[in-house]
């Protein structure tokens, strides 16, 4: 147990180090808590001996260890309050009646990479989880039309597509013939049933099947392919922490193509905010992920916010349960 002067170092110094990136010295903290720099460096070394601080192999300051983040994280931090500007940028989206509940969370997803300049990730239910339960069709004019998939879970998803000289009576045939053929099948399962069943018997029902073939079958592969989406992926790699290590970049950015990592991010169920610091990341010994999951009466999965270990706690956190808040109202 951390006494007041040894807990309020410790902030101190994860605090600055979060802002400034470089180690932090008894100087800077005697001076904030008007105290001699020799009870902080001796304070400061018995935070080292009880591994929240680490030495550096090129400054005499401390830099935050992964158990002094912890320990900020569980014990020290303070949520900041999300500023007005920063607010209205995410109620600008929120409110806007025009988009999709999916479009709403990758835009706002979108405000919050630009804002922190991290990397954000929303998982949908997984694809496997869903069942199809049906598709319909709503022509919109001579060559498009809207397809509307249904899931057992109650997902619905809309997709625009275009079809050249193909008639309505063609569409609806291909539409019943999968919805006869496949509802009940997981999502995630769909665009290969699409080619081993359907394609070598739509030929026998439908004139224009090569085209109509091609449309569904993008249309369930872009479906199951939405479930992992990225936002700002580059934004990590742009920290200092990562800037002159090639070979971590490379690795971080491998990480954060890989779906299957991704998909990691969303394995627990529990709905409050996790905060997973350096090795519990499972991308790299610097990286952090905070997330949380969100469930509305047609859609859930996961939002996450990627970023170094040297993140800003208090302003994510703040940011992920204001938008949790938003997306589940």
């Amino acid at each position: 147990m951390l006494t007041k002067r040894q807990s309020n170092i410790l902030k101190l110094i994860v605090e600055r180090y979060i802002k400034e990136a470089k180690p932090i010295g008894s100087k800077i903290i005697s001076k904030t808590l008007k105290c001699s720099s020799a009870t902080v460096r001796n304070e400061m070394a018995a935070l080292e001996n009880a591994g929240l601080l680490e030495k550096t192999h090129t400054s005499s300051g401390r830099v935050p260890s992964e158990a002094g983040y912890r320990y900020y994280v569980d014990k020290l931090m303070e949520l900041k309050e999300m500023n007005a500007e920063d607010m209205l940028k995410l109620q600008i989206v929120f409110r806007n009646q025009q988009l999709a509940l999916s479009d709403v969370i990758t835009k706002s997803l979108q405000v919050i990479s630009d804002i922190t300049n991290y990397t954000t990730v929303v998982l949908g239910s997984t694809s496997h989880e869903n069942l199809l339960k049906q598709i319909e069709v709503v022509p919109i004019d001579e060559n498009s039309m809207i397809v509307i998939i249904v899931t057992d879970k109650g997902h619905v998803e809309h997709k625009n597509i275009k079809l050249q000289d193909v008639s309505l009576e063609e569409i609806k045939k291909t539409v019943n013939l999968i919805n006869n053929l496949i509802a009940g099948t997981p999502i995630d399962e769909v665009s290969a049933k699409l080619e081993y069943e359907i394609k070598p018997i739509i030929g026998k029902y439908v004139k224009q099947h090569e085209q109509l073939y091609n449309a569904f079958y993008h249309v369930f592969n872009d479906f199951t392919n939405q479930e992992v989406n990225v936002v700002g992926r580059h934004k990590i790699l742009e920290q200092p922490e990562f800037s002159t290590n090639i070979e971590k970049i490379k690795n971080i950015y491998n990480k954060l193509e890989d779906k299957e990592v991704l998909r990691n991010i969303e394995e627990d169920d529990e709905n409050n905010i996790k905060v997973y610091i350096g090795a519990e990341s499972n991308i790299d010994d610097d990286v952090t992920v905070i997330k949380t999951r969100f469930k509305t009466p047609t859609e859930e999965g996961t939002i996450a916010i990627i970023g170094p270990k040297r993140m800003e706690y208090d302003q994510v956190v703040s940011m992920l349960e204001y938008m949790k808040e938003n997306i589940e109202r």
